[in-house]
């Protein structure tokens, strides 16, 4: 018999393989800017998994093989509070070169954040760190996730803003310091997303669950569930790419090119309340498929990084959810 042989099991391109530090990922907006130029507005939006749904659909791709049928497709419902400013972070030489905090800010953040108790014009302090000729600008936002009734205190991310210039994009900011910013500004049906979010936690879990190996032969000394070896005599030492038990989930990872099915504001829609999330009770969004992490948990949706031809062309119309 010839040596079995399979390829490695595990990629390496998620290393290490440990609990994210924080529910909402940072999202790289300077190299989604550059793909999305000539849009206007925040480049991304915080939204809250409710879980996912059967939609009935009609395709209306071209040359699709089901053209103008009506078909199901899974699809996920992503809840979408308004947002509201929080600060205005300016960068130069890609490192910060000051914040101004907006005025009137929700009270729940105080239980997030420490918020600054000096009081100063905020056009005025806008116009002091324009002197000093930044080159980037963008938002650290909040969600008012207390309107969709999961909990009270707020999450922040920073968003980054687009516009063919910096002078645009503070008229934008100026514009918008004070107000309510709804998902539907800045979406639209049939359009495609990227998704960051974390994975479902699983906790420690073994090499079999961690990374797929096979189950060795039930007679095999010192147990089945392990890696038959954790490497060679020399040099004598365990690499760091030995399959080894430890945490499973909690990743950040992204899906990208997710296709928008509608865009929904607060009332437009009756949907019925979801198994581990309840009454949608704000503007949401229905996407295409699924997204990482469980139930209620933090996602940051956001235009696409690189998109795919395939997806672009797909066209669906949403008739009804089940």
């Amino acid at each position: 018999m010839p040596t079995a042989k399979s390829p490695r099991k595990g990629s390496l391109q998620f290393w290490p393989r440990k609990r994210a530090s924080k529910f909402l990922p940072r999202v790289n907006w300077k190299a989604r800017k550059e793909k999305n130029s000539g849009r206007q507005g925040l480049a991304g939006f915080i939204g809250y998994k409710a879980g996912m749904v059967s939609a009935s659909v009609k395709d209306n791709t071209p040359n699709s093989l089901m053209d103008k049928k009506r078909i199901i497709v899974p699809a996920t419902i992503i809840v979408t509070p308004s947002m509201k400013i929080f600060s205005i972070r300016f960068y130069k030489d890609n490192k910060v070169l000051g914040e101004v905090v907006i005025e009137g800010l929700d009270k729940e953040l105080k239980r997030k954040v420490k918020l600054p108790k000096t009081k100063k014009d905020v056009s005025v302090k806008i116009d002091e760190i324009m002197k000093l000729s930044p080159e980037e600008v963008s938002l650290i936002v909040y969600s008012q996730v207390k309107k969709t009734g999961i909990k009270k205190r707020p999450d922040l991310s920073e968003i980054g803003v687009y516009g063919n210039s910096l002078d645009e994009k503070i008229r934008f900011i100026k514009e918008n310091m004070n107000k309510e910013l709804s998902v539907t500004d800045f979406f639209k049906s049939g359009e495609l997303i990227d998704v960051q979010g974390l994975t479902k936690g699983h906790g420690f879990s073994g090499t079999i669950k961690r990374f797929g190996l096979k189950l060795k032969k039930k007679k095999s000394e010192k147990g089945q569930r392990r890696p038959g070896s954790l490497g060679p005599w020399h040099p004598a030492r365990v690499d760091f790419r030995a399959p080894q038990a430890g945490q499973l989930g909690m990743f950040t990872r992204a899906n990208y090119n997710n296709k928008i099915l509608d865009v929904v504001k607060a009332g437009d829609k009756k949907l019925d309340p979801l198994k581990h999330f309840g009454e949608v009770k704000t503007d949401f969004i229905i996407v295409r498929g699924s997204v990482p992490g469980v139930a209620k948990r933090q996602l940051v949706i956001s235009n696409p990084l690189r998109t795919s031809k395939k997806q672009l062309k797909k066209n669906f119309e949403l008739i009804e959810l089940r």
